[in-house]
């Protein structure tokens, strides 16, 4: 499963190009396997409030974290909601997408899912 957080459409756009049906994150949202995490990095480099909320309930079937972000801020806080997320839960960060990344991003995302989240 793969669940995101999009905020201006890129995120929803990168779920979108891989093959499953993702799900975009809510409130209510509980889940009880594994999955993959797509978000956007918020302010500068920090992790957007609903995804905290999301990952306080939900963080133990979380297999890996891909970021959006843009590199223009820089490299210090570029995808930096990606980088907090691994250290802090112990994921992996499999991959940080300048917007909405590129056809090779989206390859190496779904290579992932398909190994370490369906597996």
């Amino acid at each position: 499963m793969i669940v995101y957080a999009s905020r201006t459409g890129n995120v929803r756009y990168i779920a979108s190009k891989l093959n499953t049906e993702p799900i975009e994150i809510s409130e209510e949202l509980m889940l009880d396997k594994p999955y993959l995490l797509i978000t956007y990095t918020d302010g500068l480099g920090e992790i957007p409030a609903k995804v905290v909320r999301f990952l306080e309930q939900n963080a133990n079937f979380c297999k890996g974290v891909v970021v959006s972000g843009n590199s223009n801020f820089g490299h210090t806080v570029f995808g930096g909601a990606g980088d907090k997320i691994a250290a802090t839960y112990q994921i992996p960060l499999v991959r940080k997408l300048d917007l909405r990344g590129y056809q090779a991003d989206y390859e190496a995302i779904q290579k992932f899912y398909e190994t370490r989240v369906t597996g």
